[in-house]
């Protein structure tokens, strides 16, 4: 395997796949049935177990335990898998389980900071550049959007979805969606407005922000429950912004509901 650097203490399946310059840390086991892409560096420590993809580039720190059974009573020992896109930071101590069944997958997209101590349960759905703050903890099923930030000790119910470029804050329990673009925190968890912060950095222009803002200050201030309000606002809007087009589609198809202000 060519640049592959394994650690004499490090215990590697012949069967697992590994990339060009893959380097594995002392004391770590990589099972059966892994494929890890170039250029990842595994730390010391770790457990990858059968059934992980991890891609390039990824840097996995130090006694993280990556695609070991569902934590699932309906888990009955079938094959699933846990995949792991490309460029992500995962630091010590990070869970993340497999799929239960082969119908499901957990899956971690590209270019995300996952710190310290956080959990990602079975069958979840992370998307890319997102960052998960030290202890933030995923129930299972749980689906999280482009640029999503959860501040540390956040906690997510199963089943939940956090919308594109929301901001979870610090020890705050999600049990209901997160729309996109929202700040969402406090222990009586409310939509607190829009991420500011986060849309300016990530090049949303002042039109764009206006556009989420207002049609948000609309929903939640205008007297009508959300469904009848939206109703309202396609009949009234010949014209809907792609971005307000998202954001319904979203509440659309909320099945927990979502945060209100």
């Amino acid at each position: 395997m060519e640049g592959v650097r394994i650690h004499p203490t490090a215990i590697v399946s012949p069967m697992a796949q590994l990339g060009v310059n893959v380097e594995i840390g002392p004391f770590t086991v990589v099972n059966d049935d892994v494929e890890i892409g170039d250029n990842t560096i595994i730390g010391t420590s770790n457990y990858i177990d059968s059934g992980s993809r991890i891609g390039k580039n990824c840097n996995i720190f130090h006694h993280t335990i990556i695609g070991t059974d569902p934590q699932d009573i309906k888990y009955n020992g079938e094959k699933t898998y846990v995949s792991i896109g490309d460029n992500n930071k995962i630091r010590e101590f990070v869970t993340i389980n497999r799929g239960t069944t082969e119908s499901y997958m957990t899956k971690v997209g590209n270019d995300n900071l996952i710190l310290e101590y956080c959990h990602i349960a079975h069958d979840c759905q992370v998307g890319n550049n997102t960052i998960f703050s030290n202890t933030a903890q995923l129930a299972g099923h749980v689906q999280v959007g482009d640029w999503v930030i959860i501040g540390g000790f956040g906690k997510v119910h199963q089943f939940t979805k956090i919308g594109k470029h929301a901001f979870i804050g610090g020890d705050t329990k999600i049990v209901k969606d997160v729309v996109p673009y929202a700040i969402v925190s406090g222990a009586d968890p409310k939509y607190d407005g829009v991420n500011l912060v986060g849309l300016r950095r990530r090049g949303f222009t002042n039109d764009q922000i206006f556009e989420i803002s207002n049609f948000y200050k609309s929903l939640f201030h205008s007297g009508l429950n959300v469904s009848d309000f939206i109703k309202k606002y396609i009949t009234e809007n010949a014209n809907i912004p792609e971005l307000i087009v998202e954001i319904i589609e979203f509440i659309n198809t909320s099945e927990r509901g979502i945060y209100l202000a």
